[in-house]
């Protein structure tokens, strides 16, 4: 088993070259949804989740330090966060989080450790 937990780093307990879309994603308590397609376009300081079902969900952005650990054999990325909190993420705008650098740096000290 390749679980792999890294306590708050930058690369979110994955390198830039892992592709964890469609990873479930598990809140402290309880599944808070998936990996969605952008993660990758975002890098490693940053992981978008689709929460809800396909059409009714919507795609949130949340820090790297969000996340506690990925196992890779299982699919799962492990959060510090609650469903609560991640549903309450900044959702993901694709125009405006993938055009300007300066909106992501702004997101990412918005959110801190989220704690």
């Amino acid at each position: 088993m390749s679980h792999h937990r890294t306590p708050h780093v930058p690369t979110a307990g994955h390198t830039p070259d892992d592709d964890l879309t469609g990873y479930q994603v598990d809140a402290t308590d309880g599944h808070a949804g998936k990996v969605s397609k952008y993660s990758a376009d975002l890098g490693p300081r940053f992981l978008v989740v689709h929460t809800g079902p396909w059409v009714l969900g919507k795609d949130v952005v949340l820090p790297s330090d969000a996340v506690m650990g990925v196992d890779h054999d299982a699919r799962t990325v492990q959060l510090s966060r609650t469903k609560a909190q991640v549903k309450s993420a900044p959702v993901f705008a694709e125009d405006t989080h993938l055009g300007d650098p300066r909106h992501r740096d702004q997101l990412g000290g918005r959110h801190g450790s989220g704690h």
